[in-house]
């Protein structure tokens, strides 16, 4: 299956979602849910306003804000907050973890199926109800560990 192809699903299905809940979907929902689809980078809400002004150029950052606090609200958008950065969005998919480098904060997805039972693992062990689990692996990325060689 394509990426594109991919895409388009989940924004479909996201579109979906919404509609379920009762949001309405404006033209700026649209393409804010379509950027964070698209975008790998997991963009701080300023990236997202910076990206789309040309489109919209009467939306503001805090149209941007408030449109991630509706999609976070009905669980399509997951804030992330690492140290003392702004606050990065990323769009739900299936279970992925996070790799984050230390140097310049960027933060790089990965599937690790494997994981997928340390739930109900910790679950028999503890006897909690567990509801999720994160993980955050951190290290250098290939960008900053090129210029440190410098």
């Amino acid at each position: 299956m394509s990426v594109e192809h991919n895409e388009h699903n989940e924004l479909q299905e996201a579109l979906d979602k919404l509609k379920e809940t009762g949001v309405r979907i404006t033209p700026q929902r649209h393409a804010i849910l379509e950027y964070l689809i698209s975008s790998m980078s997991h963009p701080t809400a300023d990236e997202i306003y910076k990206a789309l002004e040309g489109k919209f150029p009467n939306m503001s950052v805090a149209t941007v804000y408030n449109n991630l606090r509706v999609f976070r609200e009905v669980n399509l958008v997951k804030e992330l907050t690492y140290g003392d950065s702004s606050s990065r969005f990323d769009f739900i998919t299936s279970h992925h973890y996070h790799i984050i480098c230390k140097e310049c904060g960027k933060i790089v997805d990965f599937h690790y199926p494997g994981l997928d039972e340390v739930e109900q693992f910790a679950s028999h062990v503890s006897g909690f109800k567990i509801s999720h689990h994160r993980l955050e692996i951190y290290g250098t990325c290939p960008d900053c560990a090129k210029n440190e060689a410098h």
